[in-house]
């Protein structure tokens, strides 16, 4: 099937897609930094240099897009009718990458989530998700306590 439109404005769409700062991306960090947590962006000294980084928990955040990482059983995981072959071969290396980096994760003794784009609309689901995956907002010192007056 040929494309609808041509290759100069393909070009021009496809040249405005972002590797980081997503709208799913500001999503999940205006929600965390509005919960008091603080962090690393696109931290390159974490495994696979994640959207969103916890160096002091080593806990590390991966946001992916549905397309993009071909989400299992998303709608909008479909490939594109024009060049298949093309669209195949990119979509096995970006899971390839993604399992690398998970596993590289766990390896290097990283706690590592996975949040999919259309998994990110559910507001209190999760807040809740990434209070459980983070845990408490202030970490404290061994011999520090925290007041709760």
């Amino acid at each position: 099937m040929a494309d609808r439109i041509s290759t100069t404005q393909r070009s021009a769409l496809m040249g405005k897609i972002r590797r980081a700062d997503t709208k799913p991306e500001m999503v999940v960090r205006r929600l965390l930094h509005r919960l008091g947590y603080r962090f690393r962006l696109q931290w390159k000294a974490a495994p696979g240099r994640p959207d969103v980084a916890f160096p002091g928990r080593r806990k590390i955040i991966f946001i992916h897009g549905c397309f993009w990482h071909q989400h299992p059983g998303c709608r909008h995981a479909r490939v594109p009718t024009t060049r298949p072959e093309f669209w195949a071969a990119k979509f096995a290396r970006n899971e390839e990458r993604d399992a690398r980096n998970l596993a590289l994760a766990a390896a290097e003794g990283w706690e590592a989530l996975v949040l999919w784009e259309c998994e990110i609309v559910d507001g209190p689901g999760l807040q809740a998700q990434l209070v459980e995956f983070v845990g408490p907002t202030r970490v404290l010192r061994q011999d520090e306590k925290l007041d709760l007056v």
